[in-house]
């Protein structure tokens, strides 16, 4: 059991106030980092750019985990990068950096023992190093290439002990250095589906109409019976059924239509579904993206859209497939 000291507990209003300070503490340390920018982030993001090889990240401590989370925003975004543990480096991990590789090696005081042990070696190995630091006069700033300047004045914590504000304005000129490399490359939205093919966001910026489309096509002639109308929206279970002729569009019939018919008491005898098709329905491309789709859906407050390819009928989306699919 831990030894828990008995102390007064804080109020809810002592707490929130905490918890302001820190917000406070660490935001206004961030908008100080963009006036520590320089010539030598823009000169290293040009670097990273041209380069042929990878980007590696290394750090130690909490430095390490941002340097893993800036490895994996980089990697999601275009630019091969790998992380590189400090410690483990002099241990037999250095073997993992080529020739045309970049080092960024992140570290509040720059001045570690495992940064000093490090820094000569990737040095002696010749590849260019970036030193991410909040000292300026510490060893990685004397030795780097380029110095992305991360200072801050103090940490949240109280003690000015445990990383907190220093390792956000880590994780920010990470995801600047990110945005940045981004930007150069004109990367898109396409790009950014090649490397997120999984889960909900992978499938909204990949997954088209096409393939959610049913193998079966509820479809009825201009002259079909009332009768043929109701089985067929019956038998195709997606609550419509289209008009079409010679794979021509004409029309949508809902099991809603069929309802409001009924219930305005009309004589059914004779009708046919150029009766009661609405004309000029909602349609889409079987090329449109399925969050496309959705998004027409929901603008227009229906169930499902006619699914065309030029002008020729191709079958129904409904709302259902999109959102089992987990696109919201």
């Amino acid at each position: 059991m831990r030894n828990i000291k008995t102390i007064p507990l804080k109020s809810h209003k002592e707490i929130i106030e905490i918890a302001k300070k820190v917000i406070q503490n660490e935001s206004q340390a961030i908008s100080n980092l963009s006036s520590l920018l320089d010539t030598h982030f823009s000169e290293a993001i040009t670097a990273i750019y041209k380069s042929p090889g990878r980007l590696i990240i290394t750090g130690i401590g909490k430095s390490a985990i941002i340097a893993n989370k800036i490895v994996a925003t980089l990697n999601s975004t275009g630019q091969p990068s790998m992380f590189m543990h400090a410690a483990d480096a002099i241990h037999g991990d250095l073997g993992m950096i080529q020739s045309e590789d970049i080092v960024l090696c992140i570290s509040k005081s720059g001045n570690t023992p495992e940064i000093k042990v490090l820094v000569p070696l990737i040095k002696n190995l010749g590849n260019q190093l970036i030193g991410m630091t909040s000292n300026k006069d510490s060893f990685l700033a004397e030795h780097a290439d380029y110095v992305f300047h991360a200072y801050v004045e103090k940490e949240a914590c109280p003690n000015n002990l445990a990383p907190t504000t220093s390792t956000t304005a880590q994780l920010v000129l990470g995801d600047a250095l990110s945005v940045a490399l981004l930007e150069m490359r004109s990367f898109t939205s396409s790009d950014f589906a090649k490397y997120h093919p999984g889960g909900s966001l992978g499938k909204k910026l990949y997954l088209r109409v096409e393939d959610l489309l049913h193998s079966e096509k509820p479809q009825v002639s201009l002259n079909a019976s009332l009768q043929e109308v109701i089985i067929e929206i019956s038998s195709k279970r997606l609550g419509a059924t289209v008009v079409v002729e010679s794979n021509e569009i004409f029309g949508l019939i809902t099991d809603g239509d069929l309802r409001r018919m009924l219930e305005k008491g009309s004589e059914i005898r004779g009708v046919l579904a150029r009766d009661i098709m609405s004309e000029k329905p909602k349609c889409i491309s079987k090329d449109a993206l399925a969050a496309e789709a959705l998004s027409q859906m929901e603008s227009n407050y229906i169930t499902q859209l006619i699914v065309e390819d030029k002008g020729r009928y191709m079958g129904v989306i409904h709302l259902h497939d999109i959102l089992k699919e987990g696109i919201l």
